[in-house]
């Protein structure tokens, strides 16, 4: 930073007053130049008439110090009788500094010397400095703060991309989850059905392994009845609901368990049962009334509905093809068992406490359609 041409000349007319003489005579002095600003100081350049190889230049302060300055050099290329040498003032050091130049070769010292008063020296304003700082401070907030709010930022966006990708990643799991739960209900009501079914279809063989012959007793069944081989029955007559059109068959149980079959084939309506040897006995003296209902336990088709006596609801079944019907007859449990054969499963079951013979019977219904007994099974 240099100085204007008014302050320059200023300060070079101030340093002429100023400077003092050497013993050594006027026209030898060193002159002493403010060269110019450099480095928040003021560069002093010494000039004088001397080679510069033979001189030796000290610089000191007004106590005497001595001060580091440049090198002698010449003051140029051409001329070789006179050199230089310079030293940088800061504010605050000693104003008064002296250049004495001792010449080797002559034995001889010339010194000039220089006061610099404090207003020629750069100054900073103390208000600019706080304000440096406070710029410098501001700024290291401000940097600090966008730099917060950019990773404040990244942090969220990353916060919700992960929120995101976990929702994700959730909501898939939890599809797969339930992909799962049905598969694997759908394979537990599988193995359920499955174990239903072997569990019918065992309870089915043991029942069917009590099988036993029974026959129709031609004495005992409603005049309008005809009997074929004493184990196939059909009605003669047409006539809907004909549910007194029953056939009892000899054979009466009273102990132990007994199972026997039925062809219905595709029959509309029949009746299948068991009934006491009392109303047996009164069926055939009687002309073949139908006993009463706490009399007979049995299962009819009517209607393409299953009926099962003693119960006023209507029997659901899974498949209504039933063309041969098995009875199960546990006289000691006070059960009787109706299944499908076809499918090996049950139909209905009626528990009751037994007493005295059960005999079998059969209703062929109104149909003219044999309802055949299978021999033993």
């Amino acid at each position: 930073m240099g100085l204007s041409v008014p302050w320059t000349a200023a300060i070079q007319m101030l340093v002429l007053a100023l400077t003092l003489h050497s013993t050594a005579g006027n026209s030898h002095e060193p002159l002493i130049v403010l060269d110019s600003y450099e480095d928040n100081g003021i560069r002093v350049t010494c000039f004088f008439e001397r080679k510069f190889s033979d001189v030796q230049v000290l610089w000191t302060d007004s106590k005497g110090h001595n001060l580091t300055g440049s090198p002698v050099t010449p003051t140029s290329n051409t001329d070789e009788a006179s050199a230089k040498s310079s030293i940088l003032l800061k504010s605050g050091s000693d104003n008064a500094i002296s250049c004495n130049v001792i010449d080797n070769m002559l034995k001889t010292s010339t010194e000039s010397t220089v006061v610099i008063a404090d207003v020629f020296f750069p100054a900073t304003s103390p208000w600019m400095t706080a304000f440096i700082v406070i710029l410098l401070i501001s700024i290291a907030l401000v940097s600090a703060a966008i730099y917060k709010l950019k990773k404040n930022n990244e942090t969220t966006a990353q916060a919700v991309n992960d929120k995101k990708s976990i929702e994700d990643e959730t909501l898939k799991l939890k599809k797969e989850l339930a992909d799962e739960q049905h598969t694997s209900q759908q394979a537990i009501q599988a193995i359920q059905e499955k174990c239903e079914k072997a569990m019918a279809e065992l309870d089915f063989r043991r029942a069917r392994s009590n099988a036993v012959n029974i026959t129709l007793d031609s004495d005992c069944k409603h005049p309008k009845l005809s009997l074929k081989n004493k184990n196939r029955v059909a009605s003669m007559i047409e006539k809907k609901a004909c549910r007194e059109l029953i056939v009892v068959a000899n054979e009466g149980f009273s102990e132990k368990k007994q199972y026997w079959e039925v062809e219905v084939g595709d029959k509309p309506e029949w009746e299948l049962g068991v009934l006491t040897q009392n109303e047996r006995v009164n069926l055939k003296n009687e002309k073949m009334e139908k006993p009463p209902v706490d009399r007979y336990w049995s299962l009819r088709l009517s209607e393409g509905q299953y009926h099962c006596s003693g119960k006023s609801d209507t029997i659901t079944s899974e498949d209504k093809k039933c063309p041969v019907v098995g009875i199960f007859l546990d006289w000691e449990e006070g059960m009787i068992s109706f299944y499908n054969v076809e499918l090996m499963c049950p139909l209905v079951s009626i528990t009751q406490e037994f007493q005295g013979k059960l005999y079998p019977f059969f209703n062929p219904g109104s149909d003219k359609q044999y309802l055949g007994r299978k021999g033993r099974v």
